[in-house]
Parts: structure tokens; sequence; C-alpha cells
């Protein structure tokens, strides 16, 4: 009997490759096809990616020509859902003028320049896309938290930031703060999935096996950093990420609702649900609301 049940569990973690659904969605009947049933969610989930898709070539293209900019920076606790959606946003564009920058620990030299200089050499040129997979902002949270910058350093960073991202609208770049929501609740779902699946295994990290202990703190610091840092000029955009395909699918409208180009889709097509899309003024209006009850708050 156990030997049955361990074969229905390894069935059960067998997940189609993303789109494989609506490729073979009218596929007739054939001796060697395999009928599986999918959800219609996820029928629906997959035609609106790639019609998002779609439109995000078409923004690019129109850059290319325009030689407008785009920086989106993507922030949130660990197991949010950021490096999914990047993954989504830049799966058709083209590489030339696509970059995802996700810089490792500062090296001994890079500790001894200003911080925000490793930073600053990763931002687009004419044309170009660039997503920031965690960004300066890590002196705003992660580090701190963890104890690896100074309270200094990190009081001095929430009033630096500001006036380093007014520069860099003011120069014409296109700027997205982007801080993607999870509850505690999924996060550790999603660790533990981790620790049983091999494709996941690698975004394990020491910091992952601390986030939960630490969930509270991370949740004064994310309230310092909406305070400090949400400005009219660079405002953050929260994304509810507890369902990970909502939230792909609302960042990717997010960002081509706030770009002019060519042959855009009506507004109808590209509106944000306001259920999943959070302005960073209401975060920060909820989170002072509920500061002394932590389980209210969101992720």
């Amino acid at each position: 009997m156990a030997k049955n049940n361990k074969k229905s569990d390894e069935k059960r973690e067998i997940n189609l490759l993303e789109g494989t659904a609506m490729r073979n969605r009218d596929a007739k009947k054939e001796d060697d096809r395999v009928a599986v049933w999918v959800k219609e969610s996820d029928l629906a989930y997959e035609a609106e990616l790639k019609v998002l898709q779609i439109e995000l070539m078409k923004l690019q293209q129109h850059m290319q020509k325009s030689g407008e900019r785009i920086l989106a920076i993507f922030e949130g606790r660990d197991a949010a859902g950021k490096g999914g959606t990047i993954q989504r946003i830049i799966t058709n564009l083209n590489p030339r003028n696509t970059r995802v920058v996700a810089l490792t620990k500062p090296n001994e030299t890079e500790q001894s320049q200003w911080y925000f200089q490793r930073y600053i050499e990763e931002l687009p040129h004419a044309g170009e896309i660039v997503l920031f997979d965690r960004s300066w902002y890590n002196r705003a949270m992660v580090e701190p938290v963890m104890g690896f910058c100074t309270d200094e350093q990190n009081k001095r960073f929430l009033k630096d930031a500001p006036m380093v991202e007014e520069l860099l609208v003011k120069d014409g770049i296109k700027l997205f703060k982007f801080y993607f929501s999870v509850s505690k609740e999924i996060q550790k779902e999603r660790f533990d999935a981790r620790k049983v699946d091999p494709l996941k295994q690698y975004k394990l990290s020491p910091v992952d096996n601390l986030a939960q202990k630490y969930w509270d703190q991370y949740s004064v610091r994310k309230f310092q950093m909406l305070s400090e840092t949400n400005r009219s000029l660079s405002p953050w955009t929260i994304i509810r990420s507890d369902d990970k395909k909502m939230a792909r699918i609302n960042c990717m409208k997010f960002i081509l609702a706030s770009m002019n180009y060519t042959d855009k889709l009506s507004d109808k097509h590209l509106t944000p649900d306001s259920k999943i899309i959070i302005s960073g003024i209401d975060e920060l209006q909820h989170m002072q609301k509920n500061l002394l009850s932590p389980d209210k708050l969101h992720g």
C-alpha cells in the first residue's frame, strides 16, 4: 500500500511546462497523445500572459526607436515571486536591449566605493530595459536585519536613495519600484517546496532560513523604507503575490499601462487589478494602522 501511495505522490509532483496547455488546447486525439486535465484558470493565465508578452515586445520595439530607458527595481521578501515575474517579462524580449541585474555580495574594492556606485554602472542606455533582481534597497531591509550594515549606513541610505532616484528620473529614466508582498504562511510553503524540488534547491540560502524567524523585523524595516523613500517622483508599487500568476500578470499590466508606445492595446486590457496592485501610500496607511498587530500586516 505504501508503495502505491509513493507512486501517487510522484505523479502529483509532475507539472506541465508553462505554455504547454495553451499550445495543445486544440490538438486532436491521436495514438501518440495522452489526455491531460488542466485548470481553465491555467489556460486563461497562459493566454493572457502571451498577449502581455507580445505587448512588451511592441514596447521594446518602440523604445529602440525613441531611445527611452526603463529601470525596474524588484524588491520584496524571499520567495515573494520576484524572479518568476522577471523571467516572464524577459521571455520574448530582445536580449541585446534587455538586462537582468542580480549583483552578488560586494567585493573588497566595491566595499570601499560609494554605496550606489556598482548599481549606477548598470543603468540602462537608450532603448534598453534593465531589471534589478534586488537592488540598492538591500541596505533598507536585508542588510540591517541580518547585521550586514551599521545603523548609520542604513539611515544614510534612506536619506540618499530618494535623491539618487530623483536624479535618474529627471534625466529621463522611467523608474519602476516594485515591492512583492507575500504572506508568512505562503512564504513558508514556498520554502518547504524548495527543499524537496531539485530544480528549486539552488534558491535556498542561509538568509532564507532566517526569513521566517525575523519576519517582524523585516516588517519594521519595510515600514521605514516606504516612509523614507516613497516619493512622488519615485513611488513604490506594492504587488500582492500570494498568487504568483496574478502577480506576474498585473506587474506586466502596470508597466505597459504606464508607457506610451505604438499599437498599444486599450486600457480595458491593461488595467491592473486594484486588489493586486497597491500604491505605496495605501500600503503605508495600512501599516500605520496595524504596526502593533503584526498578524494583520501583509508581507
